[in-house]
């Protein structure tokens, strides 16, 4: 017996693409896309707005909850966070970006590992934090650094972070991910113990470190070549930058 399938909900993606592709507001584009997939399924439009009503009274909370952090950060910020993180780092004279990076890459492999995923992250702490420390310990130690070594150490500063997260959270019992594998072994007919694929996402992680380690430990190297860090370091006090 055949089965016709209909493909007009789909038009909902179209509507994504062609939307984020013109740079339209992203919220107008997603309640675009939203009303013509419901209108296309099909339903009427008192359906339609009674399923997005319905959402939106269940997560009216979760603005606040994305809101609230932002507010303190930007408040933080606005009253010099970045400026005394820059100035704390700077009084580090063994301090560099490589060093900086690798420990934060250790503190959030770490954190992730025992489920504390909000501890670090790209607004929270990358953007007031990671970045302005990074761009510090390099002034320090380089001198004034022009704008291409900033946004670059502020993509190393993202990455970072990113691969902390990443290889960290597959340690976590708990994480979603795992649950998934370990829901998806079972209906294969594998059972195996969360506990077990939480385990070997260990060598996983250090190898992850690793890596990503000696790439800072590269970059440092790097800009010791560009920018020439002896003659700047003989400048500070001790003469030995420590």
């Amino acid at each position: 017996m055949s089965m016709t399938v209909n493909l007009w909900p789909m038009i909902g993606v179209a509507v994504l693409i062609a939307g984020f592709l013109l740079r339209f507001n992203p919220m107008l584009v997603v309640a675009i896309a939203a009303v013509a997939t419901g209108l296309a399924a099909p339903h009427t439009a008192v359906e339609v707005l009674a399923v997005i009503g319905t959402g939106f009274v269940k997560t009216r909370n979760l603005p606040l909850i994305i809101l609230l952090p932002l507010a303190v950060i930007g408040l933080l910020e606005r009253h010099g966070l970045r400026e005394r993180a820059q100035a704390w780092i700077a009084g580090i004279r063994s301090a560099t970006v490589g060093r900086l990076f690798i420990v934060y890459l250790f503190a959030r492999e770490l954190t992730a590992a025992v489920g504390l995923t909000g501890l670090g992250g790209h607004p929270q702490m990358v953007r007031p934090l990671l970045a302005p420390m990074a761009e510090g310990a390099a002034k320090t130690r380089y001198g004034d650094v022009p704008e291409a070594l900033r946004e670059r150490l502020r993509a190393f500063a993202a990455a970072t972070d990113n691969v902390g997260l990443f290889f960290g959270e597959d340690i976590f019992v708990a994480f979603g991910a795992i649950v998934l594998m370990v829901t998806f072994l079972h209906e294969a007919g594998i059972d195996v113990a969360p506990l077990h694929v939480a385990v070997w996402g260990i060598p996983t992680a250090i190898c992850a470190f690793l890596i990503h380690g000696f790439r800072m430990w590269r970059l440092d190297r790097r800009l010791d070549r560009e920018f020439g860090a002896g003659a700047r370091i003989n400048d500070l006090p001790n003469g030995d930058g420590k």
